[in-house]
């Protein structure tokens, strides 16, 4: 029993490195996912001399952990502003202040954004 408590105790440490290490690369690969999974196996890899196969396992458990936290981040319109826009996560009582020209700069520049008509 002890060994599968600690086998379920490395899997959890290894998933929750490449946890991190894809929350801290999904910014440099924002329109290829593959690239980031592929770079994060290789990182657990190399990091922790794991097999391939086990690596890629736990990156994908770990994205599903990264989309579940994406999911449940909202805009606060009330708290936001004209030149800062408040993202907030509700479940963990977290909120960001984000200036808008950081949005443009880093996402809308960078391709990320999606043209519409502007309000009237």
């Amino acid at each position: 029993m002890n060994n599968v408590s600690s086998d379920m105790d490395y899997q959890e440490t290894i998933r929750a490195a490449a946890q991190a290490f894809i929350e801290r690369h999904q910014g440099e690969h924002l329109g290829d996912l593959g690239q980031l999974l592929s770079r994060t196996t290789d990182h657990l890899v190399e990091s922790f001399e794991v097999k391939e196969s086990f690596a890629n396992h736990l990156v994908h458990q770990a994205y599903s952990n990264v989309l579940a936290v994406i999911g449940r981040q909202r805009i606060d319109l009330q708290a936001s502003a004209e030149m800062t826009v408040v993202i907030s996560d509700p479940i963990r009582g977290l909120a960001w202040s984000v200036p808008v020209h950081l949005i443009y700069e880093h996402l809308i520049a960078a391709g990320h954004g999606k043209p519409v008509s502007p309000a009237t």
